[in-house]
Order: C-alpha cells, then sequence, then structure tokens
C-alpha cells in the first residue's frame, strides 16, 4: 500500500459521513415536530392518532440515524471535531426526537381527548426550536457562517426560556384549578416530555457553541 493510500485511509470522511447524518437527524426532529403541531391542533381523535404514529416511525428512523453516527464515531480515526462533541450532539438530537415521541405516545396511550392550549403553545415551541437546530447544524459543516450558528443557538436558549414559563405556568394552573387528580398527572406527563424536548434542543445548542470555540 502507497504512503498516499495510506494517509488517505486516514482522512476524514465527515463531507460524506458525519455531517449528511447530522442534517438527516435534524431535518427528521424537525418532521416529527411538524406532525406533532399538526396533530395537536386536529379536533379528530383517529387522525391525531395516526398522526402519532407517523411520529412513532420518524423516531425509529432518527434512531437508526443516531446508530449509523456511533459506528461511523468507531470506524473513523480522524473526525471533523471532538469526538465527545459529535457522540454529545447526536444524543441531544436523538433526546429530541425521544422526548416528542414520549408526548405523543402519553397522550394516545392515556387517551387525552382534549388538548389544552399550553400543550400546542409547547408543541409549536419545539417546532421552532427545531428549525432553528436544523439551521445551525447544516451551518456546522465548514464554520464559515458562524454568526448563523450562534444566532440559531441564541434563538434556542430564547425558546428554552419561553418553555420553562408556559411549563410552570401550565402546572401551576393545573393544581389550583383541576379537581381530577388522574388528569392532572396525565397532563402533568404530557407537560414535562414537551418543555424536556425544548431542554435536549438547548443541550444541542450547547454543544454547537462548544464546536465554535475550539474551533475558533
Amino acid at each position: 500500500m502507497s504512503l498516499n493510500s495510506i494517509f488517505q485511509y486516514f482522512v476524514p470522511k465527515d463531507k460524506k459521513v458525519f455531517f449528511p447524518l447530522f442534517e438527516q437527524a435534524a431535518s427528521n426532529v424537525v418532521a416529527m415536530a411538524t406532525v406533532l403541531v399538526e396533530a395537536v391542533n386536529n379536533n379528530n381523535s383517529a387522525t391525531r392518532e395516526e398522526l402519532f404514529k407517523q411520529i412513532d416511525k420518524l423516531e425509529n428512523k432518527g434512531d437508526d440515524i443516531t446508530h449509523q453516527v456511533y459506528l461511523e464515531l468507531g470506524k473513523n480515526f480522524i473526525t471533523p471535531f471532538d469526538r465527545e462533541d459529535i457522540h454529545a450532539l447526536a444524543s441531544a438530537i436523538d433526546d429530541v426526537a425521544d422526548n416528542i415521541q414520549g408526548s405523543a405516545n402519553r397522550m394516545m396511550l392515556y387517551h387525552v381527548e382534549e388538548i389544552t392550549e399550553p400543550i400546542r403553545k409547547l408543541s409549536d415551541l419545539i417546532l421552532q426550536a427545531s428549525i432553528d437546530l436544523e439551521k445551525a447544524v447544516r451551518e456546522l459543516k465548514d464554520l464559515r457562517n458562524v454568526r448563523a450558528i450562534a444566532d440559531s443557538c441564541i434563538r434556542i436558549n430564547s425558546i428554552e426560556n419561553q418553555a420553562d414559563y408556559v411549563f410552570d405556568r401550565a402546572v401551576a394552573d393545573l393544581f389550583l384549578y383541576e379537581k381530577d387528580a388522574l388528569k392532572v398527572i396525565k397532563h402533568k406527563e404530557i407537560l414535562a416530555a414537551l418543555e424536556t424536548a425544548t431542554d435536549m434542543c438547548e443541550d444541542a445548542a450547547n454543544v454547537m457553541e462548544s464546536i465554535l470555540v475550539k474551533n475558533a
């Protein structure tokens, strides 16, 4: 084997491997969030259940993408940025998907018929954060537009703060006004999963900000 062939073996294949996988994972999260918003704004329970099943399939697709990232980490000697950051970013994006699916599953399994305004609002915020997450991820491959990545991360942080407020206010109202203890438990779990999805978007944003600092 020639020296050039040996060198080429160790050159990172990030343009063909890691960044496309990150983009696929982020795009999949946007798709899940879009279906979630459609579901919580649909008043037909049968249609909503079908939309929740779509979310389940998309989450499985996301798991496959995340698994592929981990496999590539094991196969590539050189990576485009720190291996820990690659793992953390893939995990955070996967966690967003997990919590979207978890929210949908709870609504379906608990037979929640009343979709409240806080549930709709949190779903909207997840979609907004997911869109910004995808925008930032797409800029990572060459790091030429650092300002765009930073702006998306700032917006994600702001959205997460809004989600905290919506969650806290919604839970407080549940405890104040809802007399059905079972309903309180169901809705609190759903709200918590939705709010956690925005937390995971913020975690992904924090990883990307760390990448920017290390590669400045």
